[in-house]
């Protein structure tokens, strides 16, 4: 049982350093990136704004991802791994990097409309974040229907019981 907790606690405390991390990105990084941008590049410098909306929007799922995977963690923590919390929190995030890919795609099409320049770089960040995505978009529904199916076997067996 303690080494349970001891693995969701730093499983939680990693998850608290990427939120920071992403947070500080958010508050700190993106209006610096967008303002150096537009002072590079005057012609594009009426984006910057949309720039920031879009990316805004863009960390809105992943901050969920990450609440929710805590609050999954707690679950664990509790011994109720086995709940419909947990099928919920599942769900959520499942859903959550089903909207980062569209973002990402909806980004790297917007990118190769309106930018001329080499954009391999830019097209490489989409395809590994995709990827990303996509895989744990796939875990958690392959972990979301494994729940499922222990929910009703758990189900049943309390029935017969």
């Amino acid at each position: 049982m303690r080494a349970k907790h001891a693995a969701t606690l730093f499983l939680k405390g990693v998850l608290l350093l990427m939120t920071f991390g992403v947070m500080a990105l958010y508050v700190f990084g993106l209006p610096g990136m967008a303002e150096r941008d537009a002072a590079l590049h005057p012609e594009t410098a009426s984006l910057q704004y949309p720039f920031l909306i879009s990316a805004y929007i863009f960390f809105a799922p992943i901050l969920v991802a990450f609440y929710q995977t805590f609050k999954l963690l707690g679950y664990i923590d509790r011994g109720e791994a086995f709940s419909d919390s947990a099928l919920k929190a599942l769900t959520i995030i499942k859903y959550c990097a089903l909207a980062i890919i569209l973002f990402i795609v909806l980004g790297e099409l917007a990118t190769i409309l309106f930018i001329d320049d080499d954009i391999t770089h830019i097209i490489t960040l989409g395809v590994i974040g995709t990827l990303a995505s996509a895989v744990v978009a796939v875990f958690a529904d392959l972990l979301r229907s494994l729940l499922k199916d222990v929910i009703t076997m758990k189900s049943s067996n309390d029935l017969i019981v």
